[in-house]
């Protein structure tokens, strides 16, 4: 059976709101956007197929240079927003910032090195060498202190020298991905006035544990491909991949189990284009 490029374009064009009659105007609508795909990114992301915050507000265009274009509306929004509790947001797929509806998050929250005890678990990741010893003390300082910004953490965890920054940050990207923190706030601090605030995802969100425990592996991993795929129409099976970076194995089960369902059809082929495609059945 053949798919047609032009049809996945202009169902991407309704879904990503890049039309111009469907753009997002106001941070009203740009919540009711996230809860209505599930998870978008900010920003756009290169050879990544996805919607973002930006470009449903700016249209099909690359991140504007310019601070005063009106597309980055969405970062006064994304900023308002961290002790608000619209949405979840933090570097989570690909370590890339990402919105993620409140009724997601535990399918997300579930695929993660957490299991009940967050402030416990991690000493496991870290002796098993999956967690840095960087991580380990940002987190560790952030269970001590509380919500912290960026500067103090770097004081806090002696991070402070040039050298270290690259290991900071990357260390902040690794926990934020295990959804172990996330910022909280914007503090006016260091020469741009300007500073995340970041504490600990069990405390900012204190009841995202236990509705994440009572969710199975197979039964997250499904529920985030069928939204990935509601997004973006038709797919293959490295889109899917690219995005969620799991095991092979696990990535061909959920597609398999949503065959199974009848929620996917698999098999399909666009003329001219290489590989098997899967889409949704009332695609």
């Amino acid at each position: 059976m053949d798919l047609s490029l032009d049809r996945i374009r202009a169902y991407r064009a309704r879904t990503y709101r890049l039309l111009p009659e469907l753009r997002l105007t106001s941070v009203e609508e740009a919540v009711a956007f996230v809860e209505e795909r599930g998870f978008v990114y900010f920003w756009p992301i290169k050879g990544v197929e996805m919607p973002s915050l930006w470009a449903a507000v700016a249209g099909d265009r690359p991140v504007a240079d310019e601070h005063d274009d009106p597309g980055h509306k969405t970062w006064g929004w994304k900023d308002g927003s961290l002790d608000k509790k619209w949405w979840y947001y933090a570097k989570v797929l690909r370590k890339k910032a990402t919105l993620i509806a409140l009724d997601v998050a535990p399918y997300f929250y579930a695929l993660s090195e957490n299991y009940g005890a967050p402030e416990e678990d991690y000493l496991d990741q870290y002796r098993r060498g999956a967690m840095t010893q960087e991580a380990r003390a940002i987190y560790e300082a952030l269970l001590r202190e509380g919500p912290t910004h960026t500067l103090a953490l770097r004081n806090l965890t002696f991070m402070t020298t040039s050298e270290m920054g690259y290991r900071f940050n990357r260390a902040l990207d690794e926990l934020q991905a295990d959804f172990k923190i996330l910022p909280v706030g914007v503090a006016q601090a260091g020469t741009w006035n300007y500073a995340f605030i970041y504490d600990c995802v069990h405390r900012h969100f204190p009841d995202l544990p236990e509705r994440a425990g009572a969710l199975k592996i197979g039964e997250a991993q499904r529920k985030l491909v069928e939204l990935y795929l509601r997004s973006v129409g038709a797919a293959q099976f490295g889109d899917v991949a690219k995005i969620f970076q799991w095991p092979q194995k696990d990535v061909e089960q959920a597609i398999q189990a949503l065959v199974d369902a009848g929620t996917l059809v698999a098999g399909l082929t666009i003329p001219n284009q290489k590989g098997e495609w899967f889409a949704l059945a009332d695609f």
